[in-house]
């Protein structure tokens, strides 16, 4: 299903020349009323008049997450604050958040591009969809809220947390869908394990799922659990929540909504931009947004993009599966590891649970290097020699991934905290030294 077919599948061509418009009154827009971002440009001695085409982006200053902060809570809004209806935050827990206002005209294109990913799901106005993303401040709940709203299905606005809540109204209210981080569904399938009520009975269809980056493997293991199809749900508290992309029925790339945000792909040293395929730090540039529209935002995620038609119907570009973030990034002993890498082998294996612990720190000047994983119940073992072998497995797939060893400690079922939000993968010790 298509939400809206004129958008979605417009061609390349026509796509180009909307953007232009829109990225050409952005800019206007940005220079006339926003301080910081004028002293920018005219820094680079820019001004409006030199953006002409999709090419003149480059001329443009970069934005980070540096800025958003250095410029809390309101210098970076194009707009007065009396036209700001709401406020949305990051869920970061250190320092200031990012802090984002949204106009009447933002929210409703915020409604706009959630409606086409919940209908790319195969949600509709007859579907009850439980949102368990955190309401308040987090963009994710009220994101996800406002689409099933926009499609004119029934939402559950439950948030997270209230595990035992959650899963009887779930029954009991007959959700399709559900929305919330791919970690917290794994919460919720091992607790609807331990529900009294049978799952059969229970009416889950489909899962949206985002805010955190997830692996094939994570995928499959939430369908199995869950007895779902699971999709990619993709946004950025600064562009504009859960919406600024999501997968379709094919699976082969999150389709982005590029008609309000302009991705480009740069080299994540250089800022240099990258060729239609090659990989590198995804940037993002609004241009249709009022409140606090941003250029060439700079994600930290690190992807490609595809311009080719996908079968489903859409022209729209796609993003590749995320590789993980630059800031995510692990440099042990001289290697870069990501969280993910880490993951995917987990998820390949049918020994273990999908909750695992990255620990790093440092030992008379050297990297360690730990990975805590759960076994499942059926194949924890107190024969040492098992759980020797099982460890050995693992250490020689990790190591094959990543090119380097690490230690590899193996716990009971259900002993790694589990989280109601985003899951904290890592903890690197070498910070604190």
């Amino acid at each position: 299903m298509i939400w809206n077919e004129t958008m979605e599948c417009m061609s390349r061509k026509d796509m180009r020349k909307l953007q232009e418009i829109r990225l050409k009154k952005t800019v206007e827009r940005i220079y006339h009323n926003c301080e910081p971002y004028r002293k920018r440009m005219q820094e680079k001695g820019i001004t409006p008049a030199d953006i002409q085409s999709l090419d003149d982006i480059v001329k443009l200053p970069f934005t980070s997450k540096k800025d958003l902060r250095d410029y809390y809570p309101f210098q970076l809004l194009s707009v007065p604050l009396s036209e700001v209806v709401r406020i949305q935050a990051s869920s970061g827990t250190t320092g200031k958040p990012i802090v984002v206002g949204y106009t009447r005209n933002d929210l409703n294109i915020w409604g706009e591009v959630g409606a086409r990913c919940f209908t790319a799901f195969g949600l509709g106005r007859n579907d009850v969809v439980q949102v368990s993303y955190g309401y308040g401040l987090f963009t994710g709940g009220l994101g996800a809220h406002c689409a099933v709203e926009t499609i004119g299905g029934t939402v559950i606005p439950m948030s997270s947390g209230n595990t035992e809540k959650q899963i009887l109204l779930m029954h009991d209210l007959g959700a399709v869908g559900l929305a919330c981080t791919p970690s917290y569904a794994l919460f919720l399938a091992d607790a609807l394990l331990d529900s009294p009520i049978p799952r059969e009975e229970f009416q889950l269809k489909i899962g949206a799922f985002g805010a955190e980056p997830w692996t094939e493997g994570m995928r499959k293991e939430l369908e199995e659990k869950l007895g779902i199809k699971a999709y990619d749900l993709y946004g950025l508290t600064e562009i504009i929540g859960p919406g600024v992309g999501h997968e379709c029925e094919c699976q082969n790339g999150t389709h982005l909504c590029e008609d309000h945000f302009y991705p480009e792909i740069v080299d994540p040293s250089t800022g240099e931009p990258l060729p239609p395929g090659k990989t590198g730090e995804l940037v993002f540039s609004t241009i249709t947004k009022e409140g606090m529209p941003l250029l060439r935002f700079r994600t930290r995620d690190l992807t490609s993009l595809n311009y080719e038609p996908c079968s489903c119907g859409r022209t729209s570009v796609r993003m590749n599966r995320i590789l993980g973030r630059c800031d995510d990034m692990l440099i042990i002993r001289g290697v870069n590891v990501f969280p993910s890498q880490v993951e995917s082998v987990i998820c390949e294996m049918p020994q273990l649970e999908p909750h695992y612990l990255l620990v790093v720190d440092r030992v008379n000047n050297l990297d360690t290097f730990e990975v805590q994983v759960e076994v499942k119940e059926e194949f924890y073992s107190d024969e040492i020699s098992k759980m020797l072998d099982l460890r050995k497995q693992i250490i020689h797939r990790l190591q094959s991934v990543l090119t380097i060893s690490p230690e590899v400690r193996l716990v009971e079922p259900r002993t790694i905290e589990r989280s109601q939000g985003k899951a904290k993968r890592v903890i690197d010790k070498r910070s604190f030294i």
